[in-house]
């Protein structure tokens, strides 16, 4: 997608993970492990940055203070769409910012509203992504994973489109 512009790739991404509710967020933790959690992504912004709501009181807030680099990823496995975002996570305590992307959602996991002094929100400044978007149904997957298995052989399925977005 090189020859795409800024907004173009954007656009992409967006494209692939709009319908996708959960997202697993990979941090780096003291001890040098990686840990996913699953996560709700609220926002995809104009720069193609992931917004997510969390607590100060979680890992999640701490591992990002001394190991910025993550990575988010998406799965869709019914429509076959699959999405890694890379990036580095920033800590947001902007009360405004929180209040504009409240939702009923999100009142569910901090009952005590936008105003709770532990709710802030995580921004990942996407810089890259790569996406895997199969367009074989899922009865001729398995069709031919079954065939492939009583051959010998490999599926003959069409991979799909791959790709990478530069953010």
């Amino acid at each position: 997608m090189s020859a795409f512009t800024h907004s173009d790739q954007v656009a992409e991404l967006r494209s692939k993970i709009k319908s996708i509710r959960f997202a697993m967020f990979t941090t780096v933790n003291e001890q040098g492990r990686l840990i996913s959690r699953p996560m709700t992504n609220q926002e995809t912004d104009n720069d193609g940055n992931l917004w997510f709501y969390t607590s100060t009181d979680t890992e999640l807030w701490e591992d990002i203070v001394s190991r910025p680099e993550v990575n988010v990823s998406f799965a869709e496995p019914e429509d076959h769409v699959y999405v890694s975002v890379s990036g580095r996570a920033e800590r947001i305590v902007d009360r405004a910012k929180i209040k504009a992307m409240w939702n009923p959602a999100v009142q569910a996991w901090y009952p005590h509203g936008p105003d709770d002094p532990h709710v802030v929100l995580v921004r990942v400044v996407s810089s890259s992504a790569e996406y895997w978007d199969s367009s074989a149904g899922k009865v001729v997957s398995l069709f031919e994973m079954a065939k492939a298995v009583l051959t010998g052989t490999t599926p003959d399925v069409d991979p799909g489109e791959h790709g990478k977005i530069n953010l």
